[in-house]
């Protein structure tokens, strides 16, 4: 498939870019085929992230709230560097940073994010990274797992495109559960998604003769 019958991608990290990652390698293995990856962003000049992209010759924007310390012009760099590189797939992938309603309206249904559990459970305001696995294993869950969902004004609040669930060994620790779920479910469905919503806009980008 010729690149510009694909649509092309930004994913905002902020640091280790694991799930940049398995997106990298979904690419590379032909899984994902309908999609490129354009452009990383990161609002963190010192994650490693960067140097995944910079790795998989990914051209890399540094977006830092220090320099755009209101909220407004943080986004508004942001959008404008997006729109300098046609991307229509946005994916936050361990993107720590909330964004608004005002830069979410802006890109229906073309911002996905994946949540390490299975929403409606441990999600929301103050649900991330480790403290979504501790607060599983605090609740005395059996399962638990990771979810890529569509991005709204609601923290983890959007539609539901893929879940994946992963079982809760005995005396699991925070720390190994989260690996599992990231090995097990994140690194699986996140891919699928992009893959699959990709598609999508490749087939409303036909039906409205844009290609």
């Amino acid at each position: 498939m010729k690149s510009n019958q694909k649509v092309k991608v930004a994913v905002l990290v902020s640091g280790g870019g694991t799930n940049l990652q398995a997106l990298i390698d979904a690419v590379r293995s032909g899984s994902i085929k309908h999609a490129q990856l354009s452009l990383v962003i990161s609002n963190n000049p010192e994650a490693y992230a960067i140097t995944r992209a910079e790795n998989a010759d990914i051209p890399v924007a540094i977006v830092s709230g220090k320099e755009y310390p209101t909220q407004e012009a943080f986004e508004a760099r942001l959008h404008t560097i997006l729109a300098a590189y046609d991307i229509e797939l946005i994916v936050l992938a361990g993107f720590m940073k909330i964004l608004s309603q005002n830069f979410t309206a802006r890109y229906p249904k073309r911002i996905l994010n994946v949540h390490p559990s299975l929403i409606p459970s441990f999600c929301g305001k103050g649900f991330y990274g480790l403290k979504v696995h501790e607060a599983a294993l605090a609740y005395g869950v059996k399962v638990t797992g990771a979810t890529v969902h569509f991005v709204n004004e609601i923290p983890d609040g959007g539609e539901i495109i893929l879940q994946k669930s992963v079982c809760v060994k005995k005396d699991e620790s925070a720390e190994s559960l989260q690996q599992r779920v990231m090995r097990q479910a994140e690194w699986i469905i996140l891919p699928r998604a992009v893959e699959l919503v990709s598609k999508e806009i490749l087939s409303e980008r036909k039906e409205n003769g844009k290609q």
